[in-house]
């Protein structure tokens, strides 16, 4: 074994001659092991809320965006179709026309964003296995239907088997003031409730998906377009597709992939994210000053032992390396029992979901998410190693320099 090792390792298991010694040296390790822990279930909750979102917004949004980079519309020509159908990889393209309107129900009425697409829609979209009443369908006997939110449905009391009330959607003409009929302000168009969907509380509130004609006569969109929904094969990657996309569309469109399409709530999930570890770092910084007291007084104790050690030859340097193994230990000790404890809570709320959210069944998912990613040991054990290290370096530089170190 190594001698310095050896050592710090007979000094750690040993009893020593002041007990606080080894209560702090308990304590510092307890603190360590309690603060990895909570680090590692901190982490692996952010990283399952990550993954919750992801697979959220990859069934509402496609896996390409495409839209103007200036204005709110665009002339869809059948040049832009055909160059984007040339592209490698690109097996879908639904035409998009998104906008706020009002929505009323019999004598309730909420403002909601009314998503006209394209037929096609509904052959690729991921949403079938997140409608909870009704069909997910536009069109049924030549009668169009619309597709609108759990939230929505709730909010105007709509009924679904009640085929006597449609839809009634109202939109405002870009028309001069000066009339005396407020109907010549607007323009309406009815349709029938088809099927209601419950995604996740944002979208369930506010979008409404009707067939693409419908909002084209309401809005009067004619040829514009808000934006192209691309779904590609497996064969090339998205990001493969998307780099061609940007190349042939140029700088007059944006593609996004479905991060892109949310990068602000990303962006701040991982700062929070960085926080928290920051955090749970400075919870360990302070553990680690116990580390640095139970070793300065440790090197008091066995003050004798080091003037011996000298006496026989050791050098400076091994001194220093058994005071630095001795934190090591601590340091080791300490996060080994807390990364093996939270990777068994993290596990354990996986598995079985042990700590509820609360919501009861309206949920999508009734208990936390939780995601065990090994980078997060890695950069957690990276830490704990520096700060632990920080925290030996004077105890381990000032053990051989101890004027007192004289055998008396």
């Amino acid at each position: 074994m190594n001698f310095p090792l050896f050592i710090a390792n007979r000094y750690f298991f040993s009893k020593k001659k002041k007990n606080f010694i080894n209560v702090i040296a308990i304590i510092s390790m307890a603190v360590v092991a309690i603060a990895t822990a909570a680090l590692i279930i901190a982490l692996s909750v952010y990283n399952g809320m990550e993954g919750l979102l992801r697979s959220i917004y990859g069934s509402f949004d496609a896996e390409l965006s495409i839209s103007p980079a200036e204005g709110k519309s665009f002339v869809l020509t059948d040049e832009i179709l055909k160059e984007i159908s040339k592209v490698p990889g690109v097996e879908n393209i639904t035409e998009v026309i998104e906008d706020n309107v009002l929505l009323k129900y019999n004598e309730s009425q909420k403002l909601v964003k009314m998503k006209g697409l394209s037929d096609n829609f509904i052959e690729h979209s991921n949403m079938n296995p997140y409608i909870v009443d009704g069909r997910f369908t536009f069109r049924k006997d030549s009668v169009q239907y619309a597709i609108l939110g759990n939230g929505i449905r709730y909010a105007l009391s709509i009924n679904m088997q009640d085929d006597f009330y449609p839809l009634q959607f109202f939109y405002p003409k870009n028309v001069k003031p000066g009339g005396l009929d407020p109907s010549n302000y607007f323009s309406r168009a009815n349709i029938m409730p088809g099927g209601v969907f419950r995604l996740e509380q944002h979208y369930d509130d506010e979008y409404v998906f009707v067939p693409l004609d419908f909002a084209q006569n309401l809005l009067n969109y004619g040829d514009k377009r808000t934006s192209l929904e691309i779904t590609t094969n497996r064969a090339i990657s998205v990001a493969e597709v998307q780099e061609q996309l940007i190349a042939v569309l140029g700088d007059d469109f944006r593609v996004l992939n479905s991060d892109q399409q949310h990068a602000d709530l990303y962006k701040i999930l991982r700062i929070e994210k960085l926080l928290v570890f920051l955090i749970f770092s400075l919870i360990i910084g302070i553990a680690s000053i116990n580390i640095f007291f139970s070793l300065s007084m440790l090197v008091i104790e066995k003050r004798r032992d080091i003037a011996v050690l000298l006496a026989m030859g050791a050098s400076t340097h091994k001194i220093r390396r058994i005071f630095l193994s001795e934190g090591a230990i601590i340091a080791f000790v300490g996060s080994g029992v807390g990364l093996l404890l939270g990777l068994t809570i993290a596990w354990l709320q996986e598995t079985f979901g042990l700590v509820s959210m609360g919501g009861g069944e309206s949920l999508i998912l009734t208990a936390y998410p939780v995601e065990i990613q090994l980078a997060d040991f890695i950069y957690t054990a990276l830490c704990i190693i520096m700060i632990t290290f920080l925290a030996s370096i004077h105890p381990a530089i000032m053990a051989p320099k101890n004027q007192s170190l004289k055998v008396q």
